[in-house]
């Protein structure tokens, strides 16, 4: 079987074979740019026993695999796209193959071209190059033209053929409760929509589906619920950025670099360890030519000065041949030490091309006189006559981060705006502290518009302080001229997060900040509370970053 790859090639280009705990990229219908140290690395420490526990073998099929039992390959082919009128190539000459009956987790900074690729794949773009699949593919979120419809009739209608008697049972397994069908979609809260949409896409029988960032409207146990659903299934792409739930559900990872393109067997963390192990691996090496390009430098300088110094004493030699000899022998020995040093130049030129550069960020809050901030004792929050949250109590000091947790529909958000001063009716006891300076991330971003530089002066920021954090999050120079509105949905939430940073307040309200945000811009964010420790209020369901920041969990 070829598993696309020569030990021998791998040692001559990469020398000795970096640590790696798993095999990476085996499948043997996979080919995909990445460096070929890795290939032998990988193998050396799984071992070829690992080819036979791929869960390509073990997998349960799931409710779309009625046409797609057997293999076929999404391929990809020198693909290169822009956006019009954009210099920036998204892709520039991109070869990879997957195997359609994966669970593949589709991973990458924002602005890497996730979204861009399943667009591709739709058919959506022109684009140079050749992206070639047996069958044709469906897309989370569909579009529902009438939402007043009832659910069962948009399930209907995203997806026609398929037997009435399983609707109920998928949307039982995500926890909807089966009189949802009889509702109007639009009445649904946005994680029952996210879940009929979700079940649509594994009920069209012969298409593939691209699931485009399903978890931004699902709590904790939504999640959990999404996941083991998605494990049941087998042949899909998956966006995400929360790791628990792409450990949970993927069994193989493709990540777009900065260089290039990365196909590996695994989940999320065995991914993140070997993409780790390899930049160790790189630096190490990095540094080992650093040092040989320098004492290179310096051997070749000595000898070309030995060889001018040979060379200036045949005037007046005895025996000028000889010296002549000498002279161009330590010529020779100079130009092959060149010649070493260039290709070390080389070699060092090819190395950490993937290292992501995430500049550690900074946070100035506040100190208030007071050590507790808010008092919260038997509050319930009413829309008219329903009930919306509560009763819930809890104290907030200075110092600590408090976690809402809660199902959708808890209240969570309207308690922050309660706290913010809007108009809701609400019983109990809620007292903050007198002049209390809050910084807000709202968990909508639709009403941004316009520039950067506006944005900066509406909130009294300093605007370069906000694009040199801006920066930090991954954002290019070019970006800062464009409308707010044409961002990404991850974009939007790191100008929200930026312009947050720049506030110097007592108090930090953050509502879902996470959502469409990249895993290395997830790990920058958390570095900073932890290091800096803000009083913080926050929701967020990605359940790796609330336990890494939050001190104490409120639940709703």
């Amino acid at each position: 079987m070829n598993i696309g790859f020569r030990r021998a090639d791998a040692e001559r280009r990469g020398g000795s074979m970096p640590p790696c705990g798993k095999v990476i990229a085996f499948s043997p219908y996979l080919s995909c740019v990445m460096p070929p140290v890795l290939w032998g690395a990988a193998l050396c420490c799984a071992g070829l026993r690992e080819l036979f526990r791929s869960p390509d073998f073990l997998d349960p099929i799931g409710s779309n695999s009625k046409e797609m039992t057997h293999m076929s390959l999404i391929q990809a082919d020198n693909l290169t796209f822009s956006y019009p009128g954009s210099p920036d190539l998204v892709f520039d000459h991109a070869s990879f193959q997957i195997d359609s009956r994966w669970r593949l987790g589709l991973i990458g900074r924002n602005g890497r071209g996730k979204t861009t690729l399943l667009r591709l794949l739709m058919g959506e773009y022109p684009c140079g190059g050749k992206l070639t699949s047996g069958f044709p593919f469906a897309y989370f979120p569909s579009p529902v033209q009438d939402p007043e419809r009832l659910t069962a009739e948009v399930l209907e209608e995203l997806c026609p053929g398929a037997e009435s008697w399983r609707f109920p049972k998928e949307l039982a397994l995500l926890g909807v409760a089966g009189d949802a069908l009889w509702r109007p979609f639009s009445t649904l809260s946005n994680g029952e929509r996210t879940k009929a949409l979700l079940a649509a896409m594994f009920l069209r029988e012969g298409c593939f589906p691209l699931i485009d960032e399903p978890t931004n409207h699902l709590d904790a146990q939504g999640r959990a619920l999404a996941a083991a659903y998605l494990r049941r299934q087998r042949g899909f792409i998956l966006v995400s950025h929360d790791r628990r739930f792409l450990d949970d559900c993927v069994d193989h990872i493709l990540s777009l670099n900065r260089a290039n393109i990365q196909v590996q067997s695994g989940n999320y963390s065995s991914w993140r360890e070997n993409f780790e192990r390899q930049q160790q691996f790189e630096e190490a090496k990095n540094d080992r030519l650093r040092k040989d390009v320098k004492r290179l430098q310096q051997a070749a300088r000595r000898t070309s000065a030995w060889s001018d110094q040979v060379e200036a004493s045949k005037t007046g030699a005895y025996d000028k041949g000889f010296v002549g000899h000498k002279s161009a022998k330590m010529m020779k020995r100079a130009k092959s030490l060149a010649a070493r040093q260039e290709k070390a130049l080389e070699e060092k030129a090819g190395l950490l091309k993937n290292r992501e550069t995430a500049e550690a960020l900074r946070l100035s809050g506040l100190a208030h006189h007071a050590r507790r901030l808010i008092t919260c004792s038997g509050l319930t929050l009413w829309y008219g006559d329903r009930r919306v949250c509560g009763p819930v109590s809890f104290i907030l000091e200075q110092g600590e981060r408090i976690a809402l947790e809660g199902r959708n529909g808890s209240g969570k958000s309207s308690l922050f705006k309660r706290l913010l001063g809007q108009n809701i009716r609400y019983e109990g006891t809620l007292t903050l502290a007198s002049g209390l300076k809050i910084s807000y991330v709202p968990q909508d971003t639709s009403f941004l518009c316009g520039g950067l530089t506006d944005f900066a002066r509406e909130r009294e920021i300093d605007e370069t302080l906000f694009k040199a954090i801006l920066r930090k999050l991954g954002f290019a120079r070019e970006q800062f001229d464009r409308d707010l509105q044409d961002f990404s949905g991850g974009q939007k939430k790191k100008v929200l997060i930026a312009g947050s940073l720049c506030q110097q307040a007592h108090l930090y309200v953050w509502d879902e900040p996470l959502n469409f945000i990249d895993v290395d811009s997830r790990l920058q964010i958390e570095e900073l509370l932890c290091r800096f420790a803000p009083t913080m209020l926050f929701v967020e369901h990605d359940r790796a970053f609330q336990e890494a920041v939050a001190t104490k969990v409120v639940h709703l």
